[in-house]
């Protein structure tokens, strides 16, 4: 019996798929279909998949055409199931010519041509399309440009710069530079704010008010109720409005709470996180519990939830500018637990996170925000355990897909809770009316 093995995302089944399969299928006696997993489709750049594992594979399993079908989640996989399944012939794809020749080691490859006119891509693209906008200054901005191009069905047609010294990063791009915010709203359906933080609620409100989409850079509101008056503007307008916290997709992250949420490291105890940095500062300069502090709370809020029973605002303050700390640490009280954070402009320190647990715990090495590794720790070495996962655009690619996708499904598929945006808020709402006796100048 002569095996044949191919492998393919398949994402929105379509007839080309079909013709490959019927190809493949023709080569041998037995059709082994490999169906790529979420997480390898990331590593290889396809972030923009719109179907789930599951969906994907039933589409595959409708034709028939398939033996058997795998799932597969490494890379160097194929070598493995060529020789676990004996396979005669590995075939794919002509957009792939010469790229898997490194097979014919094992068995024969054969390339086969892919049907002209049709693309899962394409379809996706077709399927959605949003103009983008983009306001507010720094590098974040000119990230969230760069990566927008990795992303079907966004285009960033405009963007409003606050400070116009770095409008010279986008001279040369194809897009609009708006006069002002006003302008920029006409232009486009949805927006990515990263204005100071004491403009996100106003400037996420006209957004809303005026029909469009909202991706903003968290804390999106000093205050909790105008955060959640935001989030209610959004659902009575039929609107998305989504936290921008990139961490929140990365890989690695996600891959880290599923194993704490399903035991691995026992009960959770505590978590601290660090997230420190030294920069210039001048007056539209963010303080730091506003640069830091979402980051730093989200793995507190997301492991150990946000009905804590106390804590305590410690914070060494910039003289003579209200509100401003050049370190904050703040320390968290729950029923069966305790968590920490500490956030700098001005103060550096080692950027990790630890969770410990009654059976070990994770590490997650500086700067953990942006980890593609982190480690699980047990009291006998040997079952130490390493974990790596590829990281693009430090999570912002994978923001701008589920931001898309939301739009268009007319459901929000942020990875942030509302209601961890809501104690986010409230967190920056005690520190900047100072209602804590915790907190102290210097």
């Amino acid at each position: 019996m002569k095996k044949v093995i191919t492998y393919g995302t398949y994402d929105l089944f379509h007839y080309g798929h079909q013709r490959l399969l019927e190809r493949a299928k023709d080569l041998g006696d037995y059709l082994i279909v490999g169906v790529t997993a979420d997480d390898f489709d990331k590593q290889r750049g396809k972030i923009n998949v719109k179907q789930s594992l599951m969906e994907r594979i039933e589409s595959v399993r409708a034709t028939g055409l398939a033996d058997e079908i795998i799932i597969e989640e490494y890379e160097g996989q194929k070598i493995d199931d060529i020789k676990r399944y004996d396979v005669d012939i590995f075939t794919v794809g002509s957009d792939w010519v010469g790229h898997f020749d490194y097979l014919n080691e094992y068995c024969d490859v054969v390339y086969l041509d892919r049907t002209e006119g049709v693309s899962s891509s394409d379809i996706r693209s077709k399927n959605r399309s949003i103009n983008l906008g983009l306001l507010g200054e720094g590098n974040i901005l000119k990230k969230f440009y760069d990566e927008s191009k990795y992303v079907n069905g966004i285009t960033v047609n405009a963007i409003f710069v606050e400070n116009e010294k770095e409008l010279g990063c986008y001279e040369n791009e194809d897009l609009t530079l708006a006069k002002d915010y006003d302008e920029l709203l006409t232009l486009v359906d949805a927006v990515f704010i990263i204005s100071h933080p004491s403009k996100h609620h106003e400037l996420v409100k006209k957004a809303l008010d005026q029909g469009k989409h909202v991706l903003c850079e968290s804390p999106f509101a000093l205050c909790e109720k105008e955060s959640i008056e935001l989030q209610n503007l959004a659902n009575e307008n039929n609107l998305i409005l989504m936290d921008s916290i990139k961490t929140a997709y990365s890989t690695a992250y996600n891959r880290l709470l599923l194993l704490l949420k399903g035991g691995k490291i026992g009960d959770v105890y505590s978590v601290d996180a660090t997230c420190t940095s030294i920069r210039e500062y001048d007056d539209n300069s963010w303080n730091s519990i506003s640069s830091w502090g979402p980051t730093a709370l989200l793995p507190i809020f997301q492991i150990l939830g946000v009905d804590y029973k106390d804590k305590t605002i410690n914070s060494l303050m910039l003289e003579n500018k209200d509100n401003f700390d050049l370190f904050t640490k703040i320390d968290f009280i729950y029923d069966n637990a305790v968590a920490s954070i500490k956030v700098a402009n001005s103060v550096k320190s080692e950027g990790e996170l630890i969770i410990s647990g009654s059976e070990g715990y994770a590490y997650v090495p500086a700067p953990w925000w942006k980890t593609d590794y982190f480690e699980l720790r047990f009291e006998n070495m040997e079952d130490n355990q390493k974990y790596f996962y590829q990281l693009d655009g430090e999570g912002i690619r994978y923001e701008l897909v589920a931001f898309a996708k939301s739009i268009e499904l007319n459901k929000n598929n942020a990875y942030i809770d509302s209601e961890i945006s809501n104690a986010i808020c409230q967190i920056m709402e005690d520190f900047e009316n100072n209602n804590l006796n915790h907190i102290q100048k210097y």
